[in-house]
């Protein structure tokens, strides 16, 4: 089986990009990093990126104004130009819309830092903490155009310490990421997850 290309869309520093990318340095991976994509020049992870060979490559929304159709249009057009299989979100600080999501059904995957269902949206470990949980994690899921609601495809979770604070606990949440996202991407990529299809 030919290795599914990967695109990553970053917003920042893209840890879990730089995951994916040596996961994918191993021949038996199932994925290959083709693309990182993102919507901030200033994205450190563009830089990585490049480091290591792969193509790069910047859609700025500020360009674009408020025009989300434009500037969906113009990742669509970055995505179809590289010939993209699959499209993981790796700390993509844009909500993409209906038309965007439905196109990529199925091939689009995000990683959130809690346990979904629970703490959807942003400042998770805030919340976690708040709420008393004594157990908090990460979720790989299909992308929906409801935000964080698609069926999940892998998780992990930890203990909550008595020491923990936000920090100390998205430090060791992002130890989970790090983990659980190649491990799902390749799952996807080997089509042994699919929506509609069970997470086994």
């Amino acid at each position: 089986m030919s290795r599914k290309r990967v695109a990553v869309l970053i917003s920042g520093r893209g840890s879990n990009m730089t995951a994916l990318i040596e996961a994918a340095k191993d021949p038996a991976y199932p994925a290959d990093i083709a693309l990182v994509l993102s919507n901030r020049a200033d994205a450190a992870g563009l830089a990585r990126a490049k480091a290591e060979g792969i193509a790069a490559a910047v859609v700025d929304h500020t360009a674009l104004g408020k025009d989300r159709a434009a500037f969906e249009r113009a990742l669509q057009a970055e995505l179809e130009k590289h010939r993209i299989d699959l499209v993981c979100l790796a700390g993509f600080m844009r909500l993409l819309t209906p038309w965007f999501v439905r196109r990529w059904e199925g091939r689009l995957i995000n990683i959130h830092p809690a346990l979904l269902p629970a703490f959807k949206g942003l400042n998770t470990h805030e919340r976690a903490l708040e709420a008393g949980v004594t157990h908090h994690g990460a979720t790989v899921h299909f992308v929906v155009p409801e935000m964080d609601s698609g069926p999940i495809i892998l998780q992990d979770s930890l203990r909550i310490l008595d020491i923990d604070d936000a920090d100390t606990l998205a430090a060791r949440v992002l130890e989970l990421e790090h983990r659980i996202y190649p491990l799902a991407l390749a799952r996807v990529a080997r089509g042994e997850v699919k929506i509609g299809g069970g997470t086994s």
